[in-house]
């Protein structure tokens, strides 16, 4: 796999380069690819809308300067600001055992591994793709899109203290939800640089502990 660090990007800069992505792997000219990146404060709805949940009109985000963007991942709305860390995963899934949950249940493995290594616990939430620290209190969000069978799009692991953006919505349209990050959760200042490497090694053992798993049982 390839994975390249985008540093900060804003959101139709960093969507640009997934589809240009997307279409080489699925034409076989390059490997799956792992971006990790920040972005700007922006407001993104999925394909399960997410209007309802924001809860602030577009002149305050203009006036804030805060975007609001549609995009093609599944799931309801969220956000984005610099001090949490995207990972947008640009994969391949036709051949890959498990399919779509499988992709799902790496991702979130890769997350509870590296928020592990920050003295972090979280869980999965049944029903609730991302990742929590208890049943009210969500880490990471997770929504993707997928054409002709790769991936893109990905999750959005928050970092920083400052989760404040999150108060103008309702966390993945999920009410009594509440956002938390990893510095909160470990009383410390953690950097996304810190994070990006740790996170980029997880990510790394996870996929490629499936691949084996997968490998194995072809061979059995």
């Amino acid at each position: 796999m390839i994975i390249t660090d985008l540093g900060l990007i804003s959101y139709a800069q960093a969507e640009a380069i997934q589809l240009e992505t997307l279409d080489r792997v699925t034409a076989d000219e390059c490997d799956n690819t792992l971006f990790l990146l920040e972005h700007p404060k922006v407001i993104t709805l999925g394909r399960q809308g997410g209007t309802e949940n924001l809860h602030v009109d577009a002149s305050f985000l203009a006036a804030q300067g805060i975007e609001l963007a549609r995009t093609a991942r599944g799931g309801n709305i969220t956000c984005h600001f610099p001090g949490q860390l995207v990972a947008y995963p640009i994969w391949r899934v036709e051949k890959r055992p498990g399919g779509m949950r499988r992709f799902f249940h790496d991702m979130e493995a890769a997350v509870i591994a590296t928020c592990a290594a920050f003295g972090v616990a979280t869980m999965r939430r049944p029903g609730h793709p991302g990742v929590w620290v208890d049943e009210s209190r969500k880490i990471c969000s997770m929504g993707i899109g997928v054409r002709r069978w790769v991936t893109y799009h990905g999750l959005a692991l928050n970092v920083g203290r400052d989760v404040s953006l999150f108060d103008i919505i309702t966390l993945c349209g999920i009410a009594g939800a509440r956002p938390t990050s990893l510095s909160a959760e470990a009383d410390r200042d953690i950097t996304i640089e810190e994070v990006k490497h740790v996170f980029s090694r997880e990510f790394r053992k996870a996929f490629a502990d499936s691949a084996l798993a997968a490998d194995q049982t072809a061979r059995q």
